[in-house]
């Protein structure tokens, strides 16, 4: 069975011979199915048959049978449940009750046929609602006198010594760490801070402006780990401790390992994760309710759109009930696309471009990330090694262990692994995912700016109020070209997708404000750098691209806000440097027509060009090599 890519970890959609860990690592049924005790019996004994002989040497042949008989079943494992015997295969592994190694720990709800459902007695509405008058909208980016901030998750909870305190953040000892920050695409979306991407402008909107409309693009929350990851992956960590269980013993700071059991699903939103795109929605509400005003007076509801992913589709959904308020009938139309093999689809553009599904052409991070991981583990691994005995810790085995913290905090609200590393070794972790992303998702990546450049297109379209001219990126001629799915004139738009499409398109519109500090590399984190995923990708991500009329500045201005920090639009042909981070609109619509013109799908999807693994080649706009000649190479080299 062809095993899944991992596009969340930094990996294109690439597939191999691998056999799937869904079946290895998560079975349908496991020993938290069982029940933990044999049923009562239904009689009782009213007459003594046996004197108190027979009785004790009855109870110890029972119990002597018991035990030969677990014996033979599931071996030393019954006895120390802590470990799986390395010779119980995936589907013996359903017979033991937990816990043990490598497990899966299953807590399947809700039942496929609760006894007691009838919803006939449970309606959701019986009338008699009371009064219901609605108020005027929010508009909170207008008429407070501050921005609310994202600044924490309330409900996740990280050691104390690791939450939030002084430490190395970026060669600056002044500043705050916290570790939820430090997980690359694994961490919560935050607020970036004032300033953070070098303007010192603030979200909200600035003096003699007001809000016009608003392009809303995020991704999904919090999920479980996927399937399949070139490099780390939980589940492959559970497996390998598993595989060799009874040979290791865990002490000191590694000692919960003894009795530690793996309890993440796969892929589906998390709880928090659910909550995240909820109060999202909330958010975004107060912030720009006031643009539904242009729906009531045009008679129409917004469109929203999503892909059909189970995450995707349930972020937007808990986005809209955020947004919207339950019941969701008649405010909204959610529009599903398709994220499936032969679908065009500028939320899942990789489904229908095999270079960046080819390893050898568009997966260039693994080079990096290995290397960087030996350099920063290296004492990692030297602390922890000697409190396992039996089991030869790798690099990758530490990487996934940091991995494992911030999956299972979003999972289950708190982890153990968390407090194995230092603050500078989660400053490198942090980086590493910086590099992953670079080289395969963003402007680093010889693919990104083509797979970009079809939401591009959809911006324009919508900025412009004109129809796509031409279907030849991963535009959908069926849904674009329909005034239904894909309206125009609206002032409000959300799309949602994954973090790489967000760097896709952060990278095909030119941003080269966070190319400045590119190529990353190995060796070191640079000073700096403007260019990190936590701040740009993470869980819920968001992205506004605001319309503005200003009386202090002729014509309709646009401006782009990532996780509430104000970008500079200095890269994008003809914007000038404004405190704001405004644009004039034609101006910026302008500049993207170009580098859609410059942007050749067939040559950069279909094309036959390769480059190296390592540093040797290079990109800092996403694209591919052009030509030879272009950059000087004879005609026997290769890429």
């Amino acid at each position: 069975m062809a095993s899944k890519p991992d596009v969340e970890a930094g990996e294109p959609y690439a597939y191999d011979g691998a056999a799937n860990e869904r079946e290895a690592l998560l079975p349908t049924t496991s020993g938290a199915d069982r029940e933990p005790f044999p049923p009562k019996s239904s009689t009782c004994a009213t007459k003594k048959q046996f004197g108190a002989l027979h009785l004790v040497l009855a109870f110890l042949a029972g119990t002597l049978a018991c035990g030969v008989t677990q014996l033979a079943i599931c071996g030393t494992n019954c006895f120390f449940p802590g470990k799986a015997s390395h010779s119980q295969s995936g589907s013996a592994n359903v017979n033991l009750a937990p816990p043990y190694v490598g497990s899966t720990e299953v807590h399947k709800f809700p039942p496929a046929s609760p006894t007691n459902a009838n919803p006939t007695l449970f309606p959701t509405s019986v009338g008699y609602a009371g009064a219901t008058p609605t108020g005027a909208e929010a508009a909170v980016v207008q008429t407070a006198p501050a921005y609310p901030l994202q600044t924490g998750a309330a409900h996740l909870v990280v050691p104390s010594s690791l939450g939030h305190k002084k430490g190395h953040h970026h060669n600056n000892k002044d500043k705050d760490f916290d570790l939820l920050q430090k997980w690359g695409n694994l961490s919560p979306w935050y607020s970036n801070e004032r300033g953070a991407f070098g303007l010192d402008s603030s979200p909200d909107v600035p003096e003699t402006c007001r809000v016009t409309g608003l392009h809303f693009l995020h991704r999904h929350g919090a999920r479980y780990p996927t399937s399949w990851a070139a490099y780390g992956g939980p589940a492959n960590l559970a497996r390998r401790l598993n595989a060799v269980a009874e040979h290791w013993n865990a002490s000191g700071d590694l000692e919960f390992l003894n009795d530690w059991t793996y309890k993440l699903g796969e892929e589906i939103l998390t709880p928090f994760g659910r909550q995240q795109l909820y109060d999202l929605g909330i958010s975004m509400r107060l912030k720009y309710g006031f643009l539904l005003k242009n729906f009531t007076e045009s008679n129409t509801i917004p469109v929203f759109r999503t892909e059909s992913q189970h995450r995707m589709l349930q972020s937007a959904l808990n986005f809209a009930l955020g947004f919207f308020g339950y019941p969701l009938d008649g405010k909204y139309q959610q529009s599903i696309t398709i994220e499936a093999d032969g679908f065009n689809n500028t939320l899942a553009p990789y489904k229908t471009c095999p270079n960046a599904n080819d390893r050898s052409k568009a997966s260039r991070s693994l080079f990096y990330v290995k290397r960087w991981a030996a350099r920063y583990l290296k004492d990692a691994i030297a602390r922890l090694q000697p409190q396992i005995e039996g089991y030869q810790l790798t690099v990758e085995d530490v990487y996934t262990m940091q991995q494992m913290c911030a999956y299972e905090t979003v999972a289950i609200g708190y982890s153990k692994f968390c407090e194995l590393f230092t603050v500078e070794e989660w400053e490198g972790f942090n980086y590493a995912l910086d590099l992953s992303f670079w080289y395969d998702s963003a402007f680093g990546s010889p693919v990104a700016r083509v797979q970009g450049v079809g939401w591009v297109k959809e911006l324009v379209a919508r900025l412009t109020h004109t129809r796509i001219e031409e279907h030849n990126t991963s535009t959908n001629a069926t849904l674009d070209d329909d005034p239904t799915t894909f309206p125009l004139g609206h002032s409000l738009y959300v799309d949602a997708t994954h973090e790489v499409v967000v760097l896709n398109v952060l990278t095909a519109l030119n941003l080269t404000n966070f190319a400045k500090s590119g190529p990353l590399p190995y060796t070191h984190i640079p000073h700096d750098r403007a260019f990190e995923v936590s701040r740009l990708a993470p869980f819920a991500t968001n992205v506004q691209f605001q319309l503005l009329e200003c009386a202090s500045i002729p014509g309709q201005q646009i401006r782009i806000i990532i996780n509430d920090g104000v970008t500079p639009l200095t890269g994008i042909k003809g914007c000038p440097e404004q405190r704001d981070g405004m644009c004039p609109v034609d101006t910026f619509v302008e500049a993207q027509k170009e580098i859609i013109a410059e942007t050749d799908w067939r040559y950069d999807c279909y094309g036959d060009w390769t480059v190296p693994q390592g540093p040797e080649w290079n990109t800092t706009t996403g694209s591919p090599p052009k030509s030879y000649a272009v950059l000087g190479w004879d005609n026997k080299r290769t890429f």
